[in-house]
């Protein structure tokens, strides 16, 4: 669990790591019941509730779809420490992979991210690959 205390300033860092969650199972135009599986799980490896869990995911969705850049929920993230901002980095390239590929806006975003976030390439690369045999 990486955000440990319950209070409202983590659930809304929770709402936006959902956010940024749901943002790029959008990109490819095809957001899909096992991606909005994926993304339930990590909420819950980050410390959600299961009672909470619905309204984070409604927020997250509503955050995503009234924001035009993704600046607003890479800020929190990319504040974390390394072993969660790496957590998130595999939970999105999960996302991406779970329809066995990455179409170049995906692949785009990831890029994005990793700047935006502060993972090298070296170690972005190394967590695509590892999900991407897990996917294969």
């Amino acid at each position: 669990m990486f955000f440990k205390k319950k209070d409202n300033k983590n659930n809304n860092d929770l709402v936006k790591v959902a956010a940024l969650l749901i943002h790029a199972a959008k990109i490819d135009e095809d957001y899909s019941y096992q991606e909005e599986n994926i993304i339930k799980k990590a909420l819950i490896k980050l410390g959600a509730s299961n009672e909470e869990l619905n309204d984070i995911l409604s927020e997250g969705k509503k955050a995503e779809t009234n924001s035009n850049q993704i600046l607003d929920f890479t800020k929190e993230v990319k504040n974390m420490e390394p072993q969660s901002k790496v957590k998130i980095i595999e939970t999105l390239w999960q996302i991406i992979y779970s329809n066995k590929e990455a179409d170049i806006y995906e692949t785009n975003l990831m890029r994005r991210l990793a700047g935006l976030m502060y993972i090298d390439n070296k170690t972005m690369g190394d967590i695509k690959e590892k999900i991407k045999k897990e996917n294969s």
